[in-house]
């Protein structure tokens, strides 16, 4: 069988790391995420018109997107092992099919429960999971120099399907109606998602030396013993991390709507001052990568937790109208860069050969941990009748997520076994 023409004849991509295939293949991605993580907001949009047509409660209406993201979790976990072993065109083949069915059979469902396990089978577990969590572990193994700035690029798609769609779905929703507009979300997927997909045919050329770095950058060759830990310990302690950050993130992307109206402003205040959190999180992605690129993943994840505990320290004192604008733009600003960085810190400490499932599973503990804030935040209100608490839980568990990376980096910096101080540098392999 002769080989593809985008690969090598022992099986390999043809196209090097940080070239301009990999800047094209980055552009792919990007559309990718936007597309697939639709469902995350499509679903907020329509849930009053959902709640309508079903007669159920507010609550109960909630019960869609509360699946979606348990699936889009999970459903991570399980593609980024296959992308490690199919490669990501397969599974992003998967993603367009659940999508596309998903949205089809959620138009179709007749009740509010067919119409939330479809959103956490179909649209969750076999759809958004495809486009998330493979999309940042593949681009991670394409880039070297660069790339801090590319993962950023590439999560930076989750954002921007928050600025694109609600609008899109909300026009057709008040035209068309939900079910049609649902249809015709299906229909686009199954479409534009196995185009795009058909120029990730290539898999990531791991099997070859990677360029060496700029000099100052922090790039060094994964480790079988990861912060001088082994690598289940290791992911245990990312994973912990991961939800640690989270749930402290949650606090003020679930409930600055409900602050901002029981302070008085209203609800539509709190949204716009939402929005404004994302549009400055895409910024925050942006520059967090750049940043990565100069000083690594693990003193990036240092920094934007550091941001994101002042950030949620701002809070308390100051709840003015104005203030509260200003520390939510910079609230977003901190804290967008924090996720992403998880995948730099397991492509520079992990095998690459691991990264899609690696990579997947620590998502899925930051996904767990915004479930699991928002909950908490809403369950500390009840209880003291005041956010300022939820504040400082937030708070506390940011001081886990820090005392976390620090622990870590000084694991790095003692220069134990496994860890990168005892290990040859990217430009020493290739040499």
């Amino acid at each position: 069988m002769t080989a593809h023409a985008d690969e090598q004849p022992d099986g390999r991509s043809a196209h090097a790391v940080d070239s301009r295939y990999a800047w094209s293949r980055l552009l792919v991605v990007l559309a990718l995420m936007t597309l697939g993580s639709s469902p995350m907001y499509v679903v907020s949009v329509v849930l009053p018109a959902v709640q309508a047509d079903f007669g159920v409660a507010r609550a109960d209406a909630s019960l869609p997107y509360t699946l979606l993201m348990v699936g889009f979790g999970l459903g991570g976990i399980a593609l980024g092992r296959l992308a490690d072993r199919a490669g990501l065109m397969t599974v992003v083949m998967i993603g367009a099919a659940g999508l596309g069915a998903g949205y089809v059979a959620a138009a179709a469902s007749g009740s509010l429960l067919g119409f939330a396990l479809v959103h956490g089978l179909l649209l969750g577990a076999l759809g958004s999971a495809a486009t998330f969590a493979p999309l940042v572990a593949d681009t991670s193994l394409w880039f070297v120099r660069r790339r801090g700035i590319a993962v950023a690029i590439c999560a930076s798609g989750n954002y921007l399907a928050g600025a694109i769609w609600p609008p899109i779905v909300q026009h057709f929703v008040e035209t068309a109606g939900w079910r049609p507009t649902f249809v015709g979300l299906g229909i686009a997927s199954a479409l534009l998602m196995p185009l795009l997909a058909l120029r990730l045919r290539p898999r990531p050329p791991t099997g070859t030396a990677p360029v060496s770095p700029r000099p100052g950058s922090a790039v060094t060759l994964p480790s079988g013993r990861p912060f001088g830990l082994s690598l289940a310990q290791a992911q245990a302690v990312l994973c912990v991390a991961g939800v640690a950050c989270c749930v402290a993130m949650a606090m003020p992307q679930v409930h600055i709507v409900a602050y901002c109206t029981d302070l008085g402003f209203g609800a539509a205040r709190g949204a716009e001052m939402l929005s404004l959190m994302l549009a400055m999180g895409i910024v925050s992605r942006l520059i967090s990568g750049a940043i990565c690129d100069r000083i690594g993943g693990l003193r990036t994840l240092l920094l934007g937790s550091a941001l994101q505990g002042l950030a949620l320290l701002l809070f308390i004192p100051f709840d003015g109208l104005v203030s509260l604008y200003v520390i939510s733009a910079l609230f977003g600003l901190f804290q967008g860069g924090i996720v992403p960085s998880y995948a730099i810190i397991v492509r520079e400490h992990f095998p690459a050969a691991e990264a899609g499932a690696r990579v997947g599973t620590v998502l899925m503990a930051t996904l767990l941990g915004m479930a699991l804030g928002g909950w908490i935040s809403g369950k500390v209100f009840d209880l003291t009748g005041s956010y300022d608490a939820a504040f400082l839980n937030g708070i506390a568990w940011n001081a886990l997520n820090l005392a976390i990376a620090l622990w870590l980096l000084w694991r790095v910096r003692r220069g134990g076994p496994g860890n990168p101080a005892d290990r040859p540098t990217v430009a020493a392999a290739a040499a």
